[in-house]
């Protein structure tokens, strides 16, 4: 991919997120679904300057709503990224009260 902001889509801030920040330095982003886990590395290591130790991608099916009395339909289906950043490192734009 050319443009590293087309990658990296925002930041998931979650229970679960949180708790992978606090205990194994993880960070989580929803990225492009045509991102390659290389990709999505050489992206966070220019956007935030810090050393990637892994990246894990998995894609999200999305879910089945209603509205009202109509028959409902799927959200679009995305892509998570885990990105794990080597220790003494932090990424400083996902702090809390943002």
């Amino acid at each position: 991919m050319e443009n590293i902001f087309s990658i990296i889509k925002r930041p998931l801030v979650t229970e679960r997120a949180t708790n992978l920040k606090a205990v194994a330095n993880q960070y989580v982003f929803r990225v492009a679904p045509e991102a390659s886990k290389r990709d999505i590395q050489h992206a966070v290591e220019q956007l935030f300057k810090v050393k990637v130790l892994g990246v894990n991608t998995m894609r999200v099916r999305g879910k089945f709503r209603r509205m009202g009395n109509a028959p409902g339909s799927h959200r679009p289906g995305w892509k998570k990224a885990i990105v794990t950043v080597q220790k003494g490192q932090e990424i400083k734009v996902l702090e809390e009260g943002q």
